[in-house]
C-alpha cells in the first residue's frame, strides 16, 4: 500500500516514514503543501497523511483541492486540538482526525481502519494483498501465508519481507534493502541484510518444496517464482 505523508517538520516526517515502512507501507514524503498537493495530484496513493499546518498550502486549503477530484482517505494530523479545529477538519474533506502528541501505534491503527474501510471492510481488494506463487502478503492486516499456512513474522522481518514482495521480480541491493528497513547508511562490513534474509527464508522458504527468495551474486537479492 502506498501512502503520502505531508509534514513540514523533517524530523516528524522521518520519524513517520521510517515507522510506516517498517509497518510494511511504500511510503513518500513532500514537505509543503504546494509539493504535497502536486504529488497527490501525479501518484495513485492508498491514503494519505497531512499535517494541518503548512508552508506554502496550508492543510486545510489542500483538503479541498483534493476533494475536488478524489476519494483517496486523508488522516489529518495537527497540534490543533480544539473541538471547533477538529469539526473544521473533517468537514473540510479529512476522513479521520488525530492530535499532536500522539502515540505511534494510534496512528498505525487508525491508517489501518482507514485503508480496511477503503478496501470494503474485511474484503480486502486483489491489489492490496502481495502474491508470488503460493506466497501472500496482507500489508493491511499485517498477516503472511504460504500455501494456505499462516507465518509469524517479526516486525524487520515483515518490513523486508513486504519490500521484497512490493518489488517482486526486482533485485534489490544490500544497500538500498538496509535503507529502506533500517534507515541506515549501508556499512560494507555490517552483515545485517544478510542475517535478516537467512532468517526470513528459515520462515519463508525452508518448509516449502520451493524457493522464492534468491540471491543474485554481486547484486542483491529478489523474490520470484522460478520454474524448478
Amino acid at each position: 500500500m502506498k501512502l503520502l505523508i505531508v509534514e513540514d517538520e523533517e524530523k516528524a516526517a522521518e520519524y513517520l516514514r521510517k515507522g510506516l515502512t517498517e509497518e510494511g507501507y511504500s511510503v513518500e514524503v513532500a514537505h509543503n503543501g504546494v509539493d504535497g498537493l502536486h504529488m497527490a495530484s501525479v501518484n495513485n496513493y492508498d491514503l494519505l497523511i497531512l499535517d494541518g499546518q503548512l508552508p506554502g498550502i496550508d492543510g486545510l486549503a489542500m483538503l479541498s483541492a483534493i476533494r475536488q477530484s478524489s476519494d483517496v482517505p486523508i488522516l489529518m494530523v495537527t497540534a490543533r486540538s480544539r473541538v471547533e479545529d477538529r469539526v473544521k477538519g473533517l468537514q473540510s474533506g479529512a476522513d479521520d482526525y488525530l492530535t499532536k502528541p500522539y502515540a505511534f501505534s494510534e496512528l498505525v491503527a487508525r491508517v489501518q481502519v482507514l485503508l480496511r474501510r477503503r478496501t470494503g471492510g474485511r474484503q480486502v481488494t486483489e491489489e492490496s494483498v502481495y502474491r508470488v506463487a503460493d506466497l501472500e502478503v496482507d500489508p493491511i492486516r499485517r498477516k503472511v501465508s504460504r500455501a494456505g499456512q499462516r507465518i509469524d513474522l517479526t516486525t524487520k522481518e515483515f518490513g523486508l519481507l513486504a519490500l521484497l514482495m512490493r518489488r517482486k521480480g526486482e533485485v534489490l541491493s544490500r544497500t538500498e534493502i538496509a535503507e529502506q528497513v533500517w534507515d541506515m547508511n549501508f556499512d560494507s562490513d555490517t552483515n545485517v541484510v544478510e542475517v535478516a534474509i537467512r532468517r526470513l527464508r528459515v520462515k519463508i522458504d525452508q518448509p516449502f518444496d520451493r524457493a522464492l527468495i534468491h540471491t543474485v551474486r554481486g547484486m542483491g537479492y529478489v523474490i520470484e517464482d522460478r520454474p524448478a
